[in-house]
């Protein structure tokens, strides 16, 4: 190991939470506004009985996350070694995987290198109007690794292709502590509980939804209603709803309108 390998492998991974936004402004009802009579919406609000179930079934999947994390818990303090994260290529994370774990057996240090893991997670994409579930990484360009660091395990994994180091402080890896590792695999034991849960709609009230088309922040042109091709820029998605708020300028002054994602195209 030289001073060169090492001065390029500080990293370090922030996973606070996000803050929310947002805004006060009076919103627009374009339905109201265009005389057609709204849409009959979903039938959100559930009967006694419905509600009933559909609570009780969001318990049994909370009760049955938390025993798997626990179980989880349990597992990792029992396995020898210290896990660390290792950086690499955005988009490489299971080719990562495969090479450290291939370069391990064949260089007889299994006995040093014990796991590789990629965080992952199961995410429900909105994109042309149709929902798909979808596996991704939890933390793109970063990888687990349980391993007992020594020179050679360290040179094992650092002279892996797609591997551009370890996150540590200056120029010491730095382990992670067992509640660190649980929580980014904990995204990988919810989709499993869901995976196991009777009822897809447990399931899904587990998994994040994202819309893939839009993104707040983004320009779009209003293609139906009163303010047909007029420019709008997006504030709020609500992805259950699959409706948006958007500002247009009403009279010299930017007013939040509420919109279908079919009523508008992204602004390219």
């Amino acid at each position: 190991m030289t001073d060169s390998d090492n001065n390029d492998n500080d990293f370090e991974i922030d996973l606070g939470a996000l803050e929310e936004t947002s805004g006060d402004d009076v919103e627009i009802d374009l339905g109201a506004l265009s005389g057609d009579e709204p849409e009959e919406e979903s039938p959100l609000l559930l009967d006694v009985e419905e509600q009933e179930e559909a609570e009780e079934a969001a318990a049994e999947t909370e009760d049955a996350v938390e025993a798997a994390l626990a179980e989880l818990r349990e597992e990792l303090e029992s396995k020898w070694g210290d896990w660390y994260v290792i950086h690499t290529y955005s988009g490489m994370e299971n080719r990562v995987k495969q090479n450290v774990d291939s370069r391990a057996q064949s260089l007889n240090m299994e006995d040093y290198v014990f796991e590789t893991v990629v965080p992952t997670e199961e995410v429900v994409e909105i994109r042309n109007n149709a929902r798909k579930t979808v596996t991704r990484c939890v933390l793109p360009g970063y990888v687990l690794v349980r391993m007992d660091l020594t020179d050679d395990s360290w040179s094992l994994v650092r002279q892996t292709p797609s591997v551009t180091g370890f996150v540590g402080h200056g120029q010491q890896p730095v382990p992670l502590s067992i509640d660190e590792v649980i929580k980014m695999l904990t995204p990988s034991v919810v989709a499993k509980v869901n995976a196991t849960q009777a009822g897809e709609a447990a399931a899904r009230r587990s998994k994040k939804v994202e819309v893939v088309d839009f993104a707040v922040g983004d320009s779009v042109m209003i293609t139906d209603g009163p303010f047909t091709g007029v420019h709008a820029t997006i504030t709020e998605l609500n992805t259950n709803s699959r409706r948006l708020i958007a500002l247009v300028e009403i009279l010299g002054r930017e007013t939040p309108v509420d919109l279908e994602f079919r009523q508008v195209e992204k602004v390219v």
